[in-house]
Order: C-alpha cells, then sequence, then structure tokens
C-alpha cells in the first residue's frame, strides 16, 4: 500500500507530469485550468486536456487559465485545486496520504517555495520533498551525480529554462532565464503578425513551433497553412508560415538562451569546467526538441551537446527516481 502512496510531480508551466512509485509515469497533462462563472458562484469546468482544448474557444462565461507562469505559480488557488485534480486521478481517494517530491526551477524565492509546499499539504500530502529541476532532470536523464565530475544541464520547460553545473550531488552554479517554450509560442505569434497580418492563438502558434519550427540555418524549407483573423480587414484567412520564419522569429531567444550559457560556464570551476569539455552538455525538456537547438547552442559555446532520450519526461523520471530514494531510506 505505502508503494503505490509515494508521487513524483513535475508541476510545470505547460505540462503536469505524475510519476507514481512502482508504476512510472502515469498523468501527462496540461497546466490548464477551465473556469465557469456563474451569477453567485465560480465553479471549475475543465481541468488538464479537455480545459487545453477550450483554449480560445470559450464564450463570455467561460475562461481558460494557466495558474502557473514562468516556472512559478501565480494564481494560488486554481493550482491547489488543479493538483487536486490530477492527485486525485493518479491514486483515487486514499486513506494513506501520500508522500510528495515536487520539482521547482533552482532560482526560486522562499515564498514562492512555500507556496509549492502549501499546494501539496492542501491537496492531502503526507510529507513534501523539494528538487531543483536541474538535478530532476540530470537524474531523468541518466546521468550519474553522485561523482566528484562535473556535468551541465539545460533544462528548457514551458516557462523557464533552468542552466546549472551539477557535482557530487548538488548544483554548483545555475541560473534560471524567462525564455522557454511559451516564449517561443508567443515570439512566433508576434512574428506572423507582423510578416502576415494575422492573429493567432498560442494553440496555433504551438502548432507552427511543433510541426515546422526549427532554429537551424541547414534546413530545406517547409511550409504548412495558418488560419486566423486578418488585422485589417478582420476577415478570416490562411497565410502559409515557413520554418524560415520561426527561425527568425526565434533568434533573440536564442542569442539570451546562448548568453546565458556562456555566463554560466564563466562561472564554473576549471576542473568541472574540463569535466563539461569532455563530456558535453545535456539538454532536456520539452523545449530541447526544437529542431536545431542543439546545434545553435554548441556552435555558441563550442561544446558538445547532446539532447537526452525523452527528453520531455526527464524532469518527471528523475523526481520519481527522487522520491523512490527517500521511501527506501525510511523503509
Amino acid at each position: 500500500m505505502l508503494l503505490s502512496t509515494s508521487i513524483g510531480i513535475d508541476l510545470g508551466t505547460s505540462t503536469v507530469l505524475v510519476y507514481v512509485k512502482g508504476k512510472g509515469i502515469i498523468l501527462r497533462e496540461p497546466s490548464v485550468v477551465a473556469v465557469r462563472k456563474g451569477e453567485q458562484s465560480t465553479r471549475i469546468e475543465a481541468v488538464g486536456q479537455a480545459a487545453y482544448e477550450m483554449l480560445g474557444r470559450t464564450p463570455r462565461e467561460l475562461r481558460t487559465i494557466r495558474p502557473l507562469h514562468g516556472g512559478v505559480i501565480s494564481d494560488y488557488h486554481y493550482t491547489e485545486k488543479m493538483l487536486r485534480y490530477f492527485v486525485q486521478k493518479t491514486i483515487g481517494k486514499r486513506l494513506i496520504k501520500p508522500v510528495v517530491a515536487v520539482c521547482i526551477p533552482c532560482k526560486v524565492t522562499e515564498v514562492e517555495r512555500k507556496a509549492f509546499t502549501d499546494a501539496c499539504y492542501q491537496v492531502g500530502a503526507r510529507s513534501v520533498h523539494m528538487i531543483e529541476e536541474p538535478i530532476a532532470a540530470a537524474m531523468g536523464a541518466g546521468l550519474d551525480i553522485s561523482k566528484p565530475s562535473g556535468c551541465m544541464v539545460i533544462d528548457i520547460g514551458g516557462g523557464t529554462t533552468d542552466i546549472a553545473v551539477i557535482s557530487l550531488g548538488g548544483i554548483v552554479v545555475s541560473t534560471s532565464v524567462k525564455v522557454a517554450g511559451d516564449d517561443f509560442d508567443d515570439a512566433i505569434a508576434r512574428y506572423v503578425k507582423k510578416k502576415y497580418n494575422l492573429l493567432i492563438g498560442e494553440r496555433t502558434a504551438e502548432e507552427i513551433k511543433i510541426q515546422v519550427g526549427t532554429v537551424s540555418p541547414d534546413e530545406e524549407e517547409v511550409e504548412m497553412p495558418v488560419r486566423g483573423r486578418h488585422m485589417i480587414t478582420g476577415l478570416p484567412v490562411s497565410a502559409m508560415v515557413t520554418n524560415y520564419d520561426v527561425r527568425d522569429a526565434l533568434q533573440e531567444a536564442m542569442q539570451t538562451l546562448v548568453e546565458a550559457v556562456h555566463s554560466i560556464l564563466e562561472e564554473t570551476p576549471p576542473e568541472l569546467a574540463a569535466d563539461i569539455y569532455e563530456h558535453g552538455i545535456v539538454m532536456t525538456g520539452g523545449g530541447s526538441l526544437l529542431r536545431g537547438i542543439d546545434q545553435v547552442v554548441a556552435q555558441g559555446v563550442q561544446l558538445d551537446v547532446f539532447v537526452a532520450d525523452d527528453a520531455i519526461s526527464c524532469v518527471a523520471i528523475g523526481t520519481g527516481r527522487y522520491v523512490d530514494q527517500l521511501t527506501e531510506k525510511k523503509q
């Protein structure tokens, strides 16, 4: 019974993943809540994938909320409601309260850390343990972080990119920048608006990123039809958006990312820098799946860069391994 009540949560800005000990990752849903406003009260209409399907399509009385922004809790009330829904969906309404490990960005304030802890206790956690995202990402990518050897991880999530050098199980130097998957979507939407006079929603921008998104200078041109509202006529229209458009839209974001990696390397102790030179940099998170992003970072810092296997799940897997170790120590 105890085995099934130890869970690891990757509480991401875009997606929530839940790991249950002995079962692996059993939930992966968008971090979205749909709320219906009534005359006397407000009630939750949908959570997760069902709410995500409503983005940009809701009537007046319905609104969709992303309760996490920039890697931290921006709406505590709906974060708690969403978390409760996901926890009950994964382990049910059990009498035994779960041991919960939740990952957090590497640069959060004590107030933000407390918000994560309080939200987990509110949904019935017996104990709550925090793990920083780069540590979880490294563990999930299969890196041995316990040795006196430096490894560097770039975890590109929805709201933040965490960059860290890890040795002996801890973070030596790190930073967290607000350039990540959601910012890529915003940049694409702005570029399409500027170039084609076409207004598109965040779901459409994300589809463009997934279907034809690239930052590689070497790819052949690929295009896809995109529908939205024309800024001048106000009518629904279609335009052909190319992978070159995405590359141009994301130039500034890529420059910011490379500069952040460069600054962390400048702060890295020489011995650990030598290890990173030998072993390279590992990229995790959904944002690392953008085509060519590893090449751009590699060219920017003149080091080998690798995208981890199952990059999207690395943080959740690492959080799960962490909670496994916690419960094994207590047995």
